[in-house]
């Protein structure tokens, strides 16, 4: 690439040992991250909360089947909308490998968004995915868990998400984020955590092969995140980039 430094194998070798350091560094504050992350306290989830699934009516308890822990994907899927967001999407296309791993500990996976079942199940089956999706239309979930918004709080153009009060990014009635959950021997259900914005990149395996090549990301505006390149995976091969709903993935 034009403007790259070339240089001797020994050159190289001595540059990417002083990298391999700092890598090493990052590896042992990732871990002290995730062990905070892990000790962190919990909050009991009384509101019996309802979803619809392709089986019937679920509750929360039911979404863990058999499972004492369980990740929710909060999917920026709106009622009336014609597909889900590129993002959510992007994301979810990690998701259908790595669910025999986490179910043989002792984790579910669903993903919940507001659009009625059948719309969802319709973009479901055009994006060819297994995992668990559920409607929480009609259900606080995705309100409480500051993942979707209301009219008034639109119009006030100020939001509680990612953990401060602010402005909306872009006129949305949703946007993204993980929640985790735990259940006790006696059926006791708990909120141990929820990220939001980049706090869930380290599950998009794309983004790590990315970063390992010469142009990385490669994300050079105009927002300088994934809403610059990423597409629904059966959309790139489309002359022009679709815009829309499915747009509202800035992270």
């Amino acid at each position: 690439m034009p403007g790259k430094k070339v240089v001797s194998r020994e050159e190289w070798l001595a540059a990417r040992r002083e990298l391999l350091a700092r890598e090493k560094r990052l590896s042992r504050e990732h871990d002290e991250v995730a062990r905070l992350r892990r000790a962190l306290p919990w909050v009991r989830v009384e509101k019996d909360y309802c979803f619809e699934s392709p089986s019937g009516r679920e509750s929360l308890a039911d979404l863990f089947r058999g499972r004492s822990q369980l990740i929710v994907r909060h999917f920026m899927m709106g009622p009336g909308w014609k597909e889900g967001c590129a993002g959510c999407s992007f994301a979810s296309d990690h998701v259908d490998g790595a669910l025999v791993h986490l179910e043989h500990r002792d984790v579910s996976y669903v993903a919940v968004s507001r659009a009625p079942l059948a719309e969802i199940e319709a973009f479901r089956r055009r994006m060819g995915w297994s995992f668990r999706w559920v409607s929480s239309a009609g259900s606080d979930f995705n309100y409480d868990f500051h993942a979707s918004f209301t009219p008034a709080q639109i119009e006030r153009g100020s939001i509680f998400y990612n953990f401060e009060e602010g402005p909306l990014p872009f006129p949305t009635e949703e946007l993204s984020g993980l929640s985790v959950f735990c259940k006790d021997a006696t059926g006791a259900i708990f909120h141990t955590y929820s990220c939001y914005a980049r706090g869930d990149e380290g599950a998009l395996a794309t983004y790590f092969y990315l970063d390992l090549t010469p142009k990385g990301r490669d994300e050079t505006g105009p927002n300088r995140n994934l809403s610059d390149w990423v597409r629904h995976h059966d959309r790139y091969d489309l002359p022009v980039r679709i815009q829309g709903a499915a747009d509202t993935a800035a992270r």
